[in-house]
């Protein structure tokens, strides 16, 4: 952005002059999942916050934020409790059902795959092979879309809260399950049971809550209103201090 903006001094609209210089060179940023285009506002963005609005709302919409892997759903149906929780969750309802599904015919595609061997398999057996998969496929995916639907509330949450220098864990089940209740339905014990049965990717939870409040700090300090300068961030299950949270910011440029 700095260096497209010295390139014309006639320009006097940064976001003019970077629109003009990816014409030419345009720029792809990783939001998570794949590599994207960034327009001329978002490289502005970047430059000052490491991340755009787009970017970061993808980023909360990434399927590596949750886990639906067959042990975890192993683990969610065994648990009467979790499974009320996630009924709870909109769009959830057959779900005992498709997670019985996914389990019962992923092992017996991986099943049939191992007894096969090197046996040359008909085509039917590749037909039967290839639907189960299909079927089993689309439910784990239909599943992981509607925890990655509940992900997307979070940020709202966040937005709404003023408690930057704690957890978001901490400030979901201390500091705020009302408002946490009202924009995710879900209550805090429920909450609390799925991220104990690692539904959530806590590690890529934390860089999304980074990257959340390194784009709120740069809307703050533009406009003039930061009152958390020199506290702790929280982000997901941790807390990190200023030094530190800067530092990530600067390895990261």
């Amino acid at each position: 952005a700095d260096y497209s903006c010295r390139l014309n001094v006639e320009e006097a609209n940064p976001e003019a002059k970077v629109a003009e210089f990816i014409n030419f060179l345009p720029v792809l940023a990783y939001d998570g999942s794949s590599m994207k285009q960034i327009d001329a506002a978002g490289i502005l963005d970047m430059a000052m916050s490491g991340t755009t609005a787009t970017l970061l709302a993808r980023r909360w919409e990434s399927a590596l934020l949750v886990n639906v892997d067959n042990s975890t759903l192993a683990r969610l149906m065994s648990n009467e409790e979790a499974m009320k929780a996630l009924m709870n969750i909109e769009g959830f309802r057959n779900l005992n059902q498709d997670i019985e599904t996914i389990i019962n015919k992923s092992e017996a595609v991986k099943k049939a795959k191992k007894e096969a061997g090197d046996r040359e398999l008909s085509r039917q057996e590749k037909k039967e092979l290839t639907d189960e998969e299909k079927q089993y496929k689309s439910l784990r995916k239909q599943i992981q879309e509607k925890l990655i639907k509940f992900a997307t509330r979070i940020p709202v949450f966040m937005y709404l809260t003023d408690f930057r220098e704690r957890s978001l864990h901490d400030v979901i089940t201390k500091l705020e399950p009302g408002l946490f209740k009202k924009v995710t339905g879900l209550e805090v014990k429920d909450f609390e049971l799925l991220v104990s049965l690692g539904v959530f990717n806590s590690a890529l939870m934390n860089d999304a809550v980074y990257k959340f409040k390194r784009y709120e700090d740069a809307s703050l300090e533009y406009t003039g209103i930061n009152k958390h300068a020199g506290e702790e961030i929280g982000l997901f299950d941790t807390v990190v201090n200023r030094e530190d949270y800067e530092a990530v910011f600067v390895n990261e440029g």
